[in-house]
C-alpha cells in the first residue's frame, strides 16, 4: 500500500479529527453505489479505507511515524554486518547480502513471503475486520428460499441468496465483503432471524401443521383443503376421524442435502360449531342412548 497520509491527502501532522475528515470526504465520491461498474472508484475506496483504518489504530500510526513499520504494517528490521574480517566482512544468511540496503532486503522478503502464502492467503494480522448483520426473513421465505438485500455496514448493497430450509439463528458468510484491510478484506457474516409462523412450525425437514375441521368431516369423511409451504392441496379426511389424528403429505416438506424431502405432517382438531342450537338438541336426543366414555381407556 502507498503511504496511508498521501492516500488521504493529508499531512503527517493532521490530527484524527482532520483524518476522519477527509476519509469521509473521500468515502462519499468513491462510495460503490455512487459509482456502479468504476472497479477504479472501488478499488480506490477499498484503498482509502485501508488507509483510514491504519491511522485510526493509534499504536499502528505511531510505529510507522517512527519508522518502526512500513504501509503494510510489516517490521522493518535494520541491517547489520557480521563481525569476521577486517573492514567488516558482509554476512550472508538465507540468501540474503546484509550489507545492502534494509528496504532491498526488506522488499525481497516481502516477496519471498508473498511466494509462500500464494495458496494460503493474506496475513491474518493485517486483514480487515469482520462485520455482522442480522436479516429476518419469514417462514415461508426460509423455508422455501428468498433474496435479500443487505446494507453493509462498509456503505455496500449486497443481494443475499437465503437458501430454502434455512434455520433460524444460521449465519452466511459473505467472503471479503468485510472491513477492507491491507493483508485482505475481512469478511461479512448474516445472522438469519426467521418469524414465527400462525399455524407452520418445523421439525428438521418435516413442516408441522394444526388443520381444524367439522363435525361432518370428522364423522363422515369428505374432502379438505389444506394449506402447505408450496400452495394449496386437498387431501382426504378418513371417516370417523378425531382429534390429534395427523395425516401425512409426502414430499410437502422441506428441500434438504443430498435430494432429501421433508413431509408435512397435518394434525386434525375437530371443531364444534359456535351456538347451534339444532345441533344442541341433536345431541340431546342422541347422547342418552348413545352414551360413551371416551377416557375409559385412561383407567
Amino acid at each position: 500500500m502507498k503511504d496511508p497520509y498521501e492516500v488521504l491527502g493529508v499531512a503527517k501532522a493532521a490530527s484524527d479529527d482532520d483524518i476522519k475528515k477527509a476519509y469521509r470526504q473521500l468515502a462519499r465520491t468513491l462510495h460503490p453505489d455512487l459509482n456502479p461498474g468504476n472497479t477504479r472508484a472501488e478499488e480506490r475506496f477499498k484503498e482509502v479505507t485501508a488507509a483510514y483504518d491504519f491511522l485510526s489504530d493509534a499504536t499502528k500510526r505511531r510505529q510507522y511515524d517512527q519508522g518502526e513499520i512500513d504501509p503494510t504494517g510489516a517490521q522493518k528490521r535494520r541491517a547489520w554486518r557480521s563481525q569476521g574480517g577486517a573492514g567488516g566482512a558482509r554476512g550472508n544468511r538465507a540468501g540474503f547480502n546484509f550489507g545492502e540496503d534494509v528496504d532491498d532486503i526488506l522488499a525481497e522478503m516481502m516477496r519471498r513471503k508473498a511466494r509462500g502464502r500464494q495458496h494460503s492467503g493474506p496475513a491474518d494480522g493485517n486483514k480487515g475486520g469482520d462485520l455482522r448483520h442480522t436479516v429476518t426473513v419469514t417462514f415461508l421465505e426460509a423455508a422455501t428460499g428468498t433474496t435479500k438485500r443487505v446494507s453493509l455496514a462498509s456503505g455496500k448493497s449486497l443481494d443475499v441468496r437465503i437458501p430454502a430450509g434455512t434455520t433460524d439463528g444460521q449465519s452466511l458468510r459473505l467472503k471479503a465483503q468485510g472491513h477492507a484491510g491491507i493483508g485482505g478484506d475481512g469478511d461479512a457474516f448474516v445472522d438469519i432471524k426467521v418469524e414465527t409462523h400462525p399455524f407452520f412450525s418445523r421439525r428438521e425437514l418435516d413442516v408441522l401443521a394444526e388443520i381444524p375441521i367439522s363435525v361432518q368431516e370428522a364423522v363422515l369423511g369428505g374432502k379438505v383443503t389444506v394449506p402447505t409451504i408450496d400452495g394449496k392441496v386437498s387431501v382426504t379426511v378418513p371417516p370417523g376421524t378425531n382429534t390429534g389424528a395427523v395425516l401425512r403429505l409426502k414430499g410437502k416438506g422441506i428441500a434438504g442435502a443430498n435430494n432429501t424431502q421433508g413431509d408435512q405432517l397435518v394434525t386434525l382438531k375437530v371443531v364444534l360449531p359456535d351456538n347451534d342450537s339444532e345441533f344442541r338438541k341433536l345431541v340431546e336426543k342422541w347422547g342418552p342412548r348413545h352414551g360413551y366414555d371416551p377416557r375409559a381407556k385412561l383407567v
